[in-house]
């Protein structure tokens, strides 16, 4: 929606530009300008935020936080999150982005446990055919009849 709300104020961008945009007083002139966002005005924008906040949040920790959401999504494979964040290993990508959450972890466990409970539950086969003998086909196959 906040991303939506941004480009409504830009003007019609060209393919060729840039998606963010900054409005500084660069020219120390009295108007405000629309600028390219750049690597140096980005900290600047972080190093605010910080300040505000307590916190100590980095450009990093956005493409963190992006490539772990990418790579708890079904639609994408591992591969694909190593592709979009320039990895040259699989193996760096999963190392670092196949964190667990503990709480998925134990909830897929007690769905694992819940369907073997049912398994182990489910009703003893039937006997065996009218006019065979059982000790026979114990015999016959080994074990219980079938």
């Amino acid at each position: 929606m906040w991303i939506r709300l941004y480009l409504a104020e830009l003007d019609a961008l060209e393919p060729h530009e840039p998606l963010w945009w900054t409005l500084r007083r660069r020219d120390r002139g009295d108007g405000l300008c629309r600028q390219p966002m750049n690597y140096e005005a980005l900290r600047a924008v972080f190093r605010r935020v910080n300040s505000l906040l307590g916190t100590n949040y980095s450009m990093h920790d956005l493409r963190h936080t992006a490539a772990l959401r990418m790579s708890r999504d079904d639609a994408l494979s591992m591969r694909d999150v190593q592709v979009i964040l320039g990895h040259a290993h699989l193996s760096t990508t999963a190392d670092v982005y196949l964190v667990e959450d503990e709480a998925q972890v134990i909830r897929r466990v007690q769905q694992h446990l819940i369907a073997r409970e049912q398994r182990i539950q489910q009703p003893a086969p039937s006997p065996v055919a009218v006019g065979y003998d059982a000790g026979d086909l114990s015999v016959l196959f080994g074990g219980h009849p079938q």
